[in-house]
């Protein structure tokens, strides 16, 4: 996959370089030769110039990318200019950043074919931390429905997944299983390697450690939540 990666500040920075390091070929892009120095060596490819003009996206084959992000946030007027350059040019899938509900608007309307509002989605990930500090990460897939990622800690230490009834109690279902697997390393010290169970059988024991994957409604995580904390 070729991901072009358009503003390189630090939301645009860092979206970058985890691309490149999840295996997709990233062209990072800035007009400022600062930022575009900083990241080249965390990328495919890292080139200074102006997504304002045309010949420049040309110049590095923006209309074969897979996906452009926009990550501008400070310079609305840019964000759009450079939205309206990529969908000229073919790019099929433009992700853009909002900064306001107005400026979200107007990339909708000039076909941008996602948003994001990372200053909203922050809050969400503040807030879910605050009120379920065991929650490791979340996925909103659907409306009202998440894929959560939680360590069960010593509720649940010893049980087998039919034993905690967690799928009676909650309706929620583990989907996988996330375990550290300690090991003798070469150089004769201990060490761990994380093994993954995407299939977990009702009789697998679920230890303190663990990470486990549940799928379901919100509504049915704020109940385990609270049971979580009060436990």
């Amino acid at each position: 996959m070729i991901v072009a990666v358009i503003g390189l500040g630090t939301f645009g920075a860092k979206t970058a370089v985890r691309l490149f390091e999840k295996g997709a070929e990233v062209i990072a892009i800035d007009k400022n030769d600062e930022l575009v120095d900083k990241i080249k060596d965390r990328v495919t490819h890292a080139v200074s110039l102006d997504v304002t003009d045309e010949r420049s996206l040309r110049s590095v084959n923006i209309s074969d990318v897979d996906v452009a992000v926009v990550a501008i946030g400070d310079h609305i007027e840019m964000s759009i200019l450079a939205v309206t350059m990529l969908r000229r040019l073919g790019v099929g899938r433009v992700i853009a950043r909002a900064t306001s509900t107005l400026h979200e608007h107007v990339l909708q309307e000039i076909g941008a074919s996602e948003i994001i509002k990372v200053e909203e989605e922050m809050g969400e990930i503040i807030a879910s931390k605050i009120v379920a500090p065991h929650v490791m990460q979340r996925y909103n897939f659907s409306a009202g429905y998440s894929i959560v990622e939680l360590k069960l800690g010593k509720n649940f230490e010893g049980k087998t997944i039919v034993e905690s009834k967690i799928r009676q109690n909650y309706n929620l279902n583990i989907v996988a299983l996330q375990k550290k697997i300690p090991y003798i390393a070469e150089d004769g010290k201990s060490a761990y390697r994380v093994e993954i169970n995407d299939c977990p059988m009702p009789m697998d024991v679920i230890e303190s450690d663990d990470i486990i994957v549940l799928v379901g409604s919100e509504k049915n995580f704020n109940k385990l939540f609270a049971d979580l904390v009060e436990g």
